[in-house]
């Protein structure tokens, strides 16, 4: 039996792309010293942000990565990157802006992941699970190739749950009948709401507040309190 047939409209997946290579270009425009990175290793990690997702993606689900079957990909997320590294002072002072395009980001990349996983007859928990990779890719392979601590392992506000329960939402809107389209604008929708609101009010999991938390007590138990 042939595959059923998923397409993500270009104009959707491209536009994805080019915010993560914004995104990749305002990351890495804080580096300063030795870490400081020249145009060649700012249009890399705009590719990586831009395609790492939609890479891992198809990867995951065993068909030929769609962002090596054209140009545009590549270019886009190139020069989406070095647009971001010459207007990054401009984008900083627009903060609100970036934390709303990432959380839009995020779910876009999520939904894309999940509904391509569905359409080619994953259950529903694996497709879910296909867009979290789908959607946190990108961050993953970025921090990987800096050396540094991959971002959603550690105490912060909420990415990766973001991603998740917005693919479960698409994921079970599917599942009751509704149109793969639909079910997308539903999970994209929920993914953004809950990033925005993670990052607004400082929330993460509650088992990481209560290990740090910990962390702090017990660092903060040997140091004497002099009382007057």
């Amino acid at each position: 039996m042939d595959e059923p047939l998923f397409v993500i409209p270009l104009w959707a997946d491209l536009t994805a792309v080019a915010l993560g290579g914004v995104q990749g270009a305002l990351f890495a425009s804080g580096f300063r010293g030795e870490r400081r990175l020249d145009l060649l290793g700012v249009a890399i990690i705009g590719i990586v942000m831009g395609m790492g997702g939609g890479l891992i993606r198809d990867l995951l689900l065993n068909v030929s990565p769609v962002t090596l079957q054209s140009n545009w990909y590549l270019l886009t997320a190139t020069a989406a990157a070095l647009v971001g590294m010459l207007l990054a002072g401009i984008f900083q002072r627009l903060n609100a802006v970036i934390v709303g395009l990432d959380a839009i980001v995020i779910g876009l990349f999520g939904a894309f992941g999940t509904g391509k996983a569905l359409a080619l007859g994953l259950p529903a928990v694996p497709a879910i699970f296909v867009g979290v990779c789908s959607a946190v890719g990108g961050g993953i392979l970025r921090d990987m190739i800096m050396g540094l601590p991959v971002a959603i392992m550690h105490v912060g506000s909420l990415y990766a749950v973001a991603a998740g329960a917005g693919c479960a939402v698409l994921a079970g809107a599917h599942a009751l009948g509704a149109p793969l389209v639909a079910a997308s604008i539903a999970g994209i929708a929920v993914t953004a709401v809950i990033r925005l609101l993670a990052v607004i009010f400082d929330i993460s999991l509650p088992e990481q507040r209560a290990l740090h938390r910990r962390k702090v007590a017990v660092e903060t138990s040997a140091i004497p309190i002099v009382k007057s």
